[in-house]
């Protein structure tokens, strides 16, 4: 038998939405930078770079993402290794777009096979 468990609420390092147009436009940015990146030291770089522009330190493993819920537009910055995740969507680069585990426990979006 199998109890359904919610996933722990993701912890938010920051809210996009909290952000000043200044903040959001530089943290857009460097997300952009990352993403489009293949060099590990440039994206190491545009990580940190993001996390600064969002008022946040950056977590032991070196990324951040911001919701890509598509149901809610969810605005929380987390870290990529907070548990319980859902990839909705792959970059141009291979990178997943992830909805943070709020969205994922609310109304699921995983990525179609």
């Amino acid at each position: 038998m199998s109890v359904y468990s919610p996933a722990l609420p993701t912890p938010r390092l920051a809210d996009y939405h909290q952000l000043g147009p200044t903040h959001q436009a530089h943290f857009d940015s460097f997300m952009e930078q990352a993403d489009n990146t293949r060099d590990a030291t440039e994206y190491a770089f545009f990580m940190a770079a993001a996390a600064l522009a969002a008022g946040t330190p950056l977590p032991p493993g070196g990324e951040i993402a911001k919701c890509a819920c598509t149901q809610c537009y969810c605005a929380a910055i987390f870290d990529t290794a907070a548990p319980g995740l859902i990839v909705i969507e792959t970059s141009t680069y291979g990178l997943p777009l992830l909805q943070c585990a709020d969205c994922a426990d609310e109304h699921p979006t995983p990525i179609e096979d």
